[in-house]
Formats: C-alpha cells, structure tokens, sequence
C-alpha cells in the first residue's frame, strides 16, 4: 500500500441486527492505526452497502454481523461487488459466525473472519498485509 494514501475501510452493519458496538469499536481500532473509515450506521442492505463502499472508494468491506443472517447476507454482497468490477476491495466478516460457516463465507469470497476475542492489532495487521496496492489519485 502506497505510504501517500491512507486505506480506505467501510465498516457496515447489514440486515436486522440493531447492535452496533463491535462494528465502533472496530471503526475506532482502524482509524487509531491510521486508516480512512466510513461507518454505515445499523440495518444496511447488501445493496446499500456496495453502493457506499463505490462511492467511497474503499479498499476493505467489512462487514459485522451478529444477526446469523451471514449465509444470505454476505454472498449477496460478493455477488454484488462481482457485478461491479470490484475484485480488488478486501471483504471481511465480524461478528458471530459459526465454524461450520467459515469455508462456505471464504466461498463466497470473505478474506477474513474475525469471531469475538480477535485482537485489534490482528486486525490491522490482517488489512495492512491484504490491501492489494492501487494507484494515487
């Protein structure tokens, strides 16, 4: 990643789930590493968010979830950052996903799961060594 240009990280919070502390203590995480975050707010649509994360510009998606709704919600994201060229934005999940879900949402093209109890730094770490490096502008 070009020193020059901060990542861009959307941190979201799609379907029902009204519960968004994880998804600010994360934002807060990201934006203390020196990372560009743009949080959704609650009750994102996968629509929503590939819409926002265009818009911004982004290089990571995350996603949090605490809902279960995972299996619909995240491929339908990946089937829409698809359709939109967007195979060098870096999908994560967060939040409770079950370990017999974590091959299927790799499938569907999620990069990394982060369940309660990641550290931070593992975190950061994970974005800072995936982040496919693109050009200033």
């Amino acid at each position: 990643m070009a020193e020059d240009r901060k990542i861009r990280v959307l941190i979201a919070k799609p379907g029902l789930d009204g519960h968004d502390r994880g998804a600010k203590v994360i934002a807060r995480a990201l934006r203390d590493a020196g990372m560009e975050v743009i949080y959704t707010g609650l009750r994102q649509t996968p629509e929503m968010v590939v819409n926002a994360a265009l818009q911004e510009d982004v290089d990571v998606i995350g996603l949090s979830i605490l809902s279960g709704a995972h299996n619909a919600i995240v491929p339908r994201v990946t089937e829409l950052m698809r359709e939109n060229r967007m195979d060098d934005v870096l999908v994560l999940v967060g939040g409770i996903i079950p370990d017999v879900d974590v091959a299927r949402m790799k499938q569907a093209g999620v990069a990394g799961i982060f369940q309660p109890g990641t550290a931070m730094d593992d975190i950061v770490q994970f974005i800072r060594q995936h982040v496919k490096p693109r050009e200033l502008t």
